[in-house]
């Protein structure tokens, strides 16, 4: 019960703590989940990330959130099941998919920044989940009508919310309709009712051909037998690219502004980039945001049969985590790991078991190219639109919130001025 405490409270302490005292392979016990080995050496996380998925099931390691995302979600599926699913998504998000829809991208954070106040603190963490909310809304579920932005903008975000770890354990029948998890499914129902209702309209769109968003694109792809998604499969894929796409992009982007205001010349050399259109850098100043405050700390895999790892014999049902925190903050990966140092991830590709915050092998996150190029457009249309101040405030410690870690304070910032003409993306 400890254990399962300080993972919850102070996840990365706790978690770094251990691996001082016991080393890159060491175990916690939490009750319900059972036994936890955490890894953190790159070459035991390559073996896992390219593994057998028949053998390290990760849907079955994620079986917690599927009372945010729905059994049907891709995340929480394995071996046929979540090949089918991913095949039928991975259209939505290939290159060409998501640089369409670059454009809104740029006008949705337009629209955001300038209502951004000028010489007043504030915490940057909000602003960027309007805006990652936003696309989500526009470009991947495709809703441009305002009164269903509206009513969506409202419902989706409280489903998402969870106030105690006892939110994400599915409660005997009798406790569904009593305190938190009655409040839950109230939520989850509205939410629900409001996505059906989309992918109705969008079935029925006599432009269904024509719409470049994700949804109309899983609603006309069909599996190897030539059948479609059904609704319920649908609604799980949307709630999860919800959690994944808004939630997850809004924290790391907080969290890039907040180590950026942190070095002022480092600040302005990327304001300039953004300026110039020099995309290599921008997308550089996401990479290291992503390794030194990862807003996802591990990848689980759960064995569906024993593992000998080294000296170790694991038994099946045993829960991997490959810790992500702990690997993009060894000195022996990462010379001087504290520091935020962009220039790491000029003109190199960054090595998949040594820097994997959207996890990796057949399971790497469906929309870490679409995440990628929202960090990108988002960072440099805000720098492209107001001057921030840097600060000498001190750093901002993670806190857990949902599955993730953000800044503390929520990143706060704050705008000097407002740029009178920002150049083009």
């Amino acid at each position: 019960m400890v254990q399962a405490g300080l993972i919850w409270v102070a996840p990365m302490r706790f978690l770094q703590t251990c691996h001082r005292r016991y080393g890159d392979r060491f175990t916690i016990r939490i009750p319900g989940m059972g036994k936890i080995v955490y890894l953190a050496d790159p070459d035991d996380i390559r073996s896992v990330m390219r593994g057998d998925p028949a053998m390290y099931h990760a849907g079955e390691a994620n079986a917690l959130i599927a009372e945010i995302v729905g059994w049907g979600s891709v995340a929480v599926l394995d071996d046929e099941a979540h090949q089918r699913s991913r095949g039928m998504m991975l259209p939505a998000f290939h290159g060409d998919s998501v640089r369409r829809q670059v454009a809104e991208m740029v006008a949705i954070t337009a629209d955001e920044v300038a209502r951004w106040p000028v010489g007043d603190q504030f915490p940057v963490l909000p602003r960027m989940q309007a805006i990652t909310l936003e696309v989500i809304l526009r470009t991947v579920i495709g809703v441009q009508d305002e009164d269903r932005l509206a009513a969506l903008r409202t419902a989706l975000p409280p489903m998402l919310e969870i106030g105690s770890p006892l939110e994400l354990l599915p409660p005997p029948r009798v406790l569904r309709n009593v305190g938190l998890w009655r409040r839950r499914t109230q939520r989850k129902a509205r939410a629900h009712a409001l996505l059906r209702n989309e992918i109705t309209r969008c079935r029925e769109d006599p432009r269904l051909a024509q719409r470049s968003d994700a949804l109309a694109m899983l609603v006309r792809n069909v599996d190897d037998t030539g059948q479609p998604m059904t609704d319920d499969e649908l609604v799980d894929q949307l709630v999860t690219l919800l959690l994944a796409g808004h939630e997850t992009t809004a924290a790391a982007l907080a969290w890039t502004f907040e180590r950026l205001t942190r070095d002022p010349a480092l600040l302005d050399h990327t304001a300039r980039s953004a300026e110039s259109g020099d995309n290599a850098w921008l997308d550089a100043v996401c990479k290291e945001s992503l390794r030194v405050r990862p807003v996802v700390y591990q990848v689980n895999r759960k064995l569906t049969e024993p593992l000998q790892l080294a000296a170790y014999r694991i038994p099946a049902g045993t829960t991997l985590a490959s810790s992500i925190d702990l690997v993009h903050h060894s000195a022996r990966h990462y010379p001087d790991p504290e520091v935020f140092r962009p220039q790491r991830f000029l003109d190199q590709r960054a090595d998949p078991s040594v820097w994997f915050p959207f996890g990796g092998g057949v399971r790497r996150c469906l929309g870490a190219t679409f995440a990628q190029v929202e960090m990108r457009t988002v960072l440099g249309e805000v720098l492209r639109r107001v001057e921030l101040a840097p600060t000498t405030a001190p750093d901002e410690q993670a806190r857990a919130r949902h599955v993730m870690l953000v800044p503390h304070q929520g990143a706060v910032v704050r705008v000097q001025r407002h740029i009178a003409a920002a150049a083009g993306p």
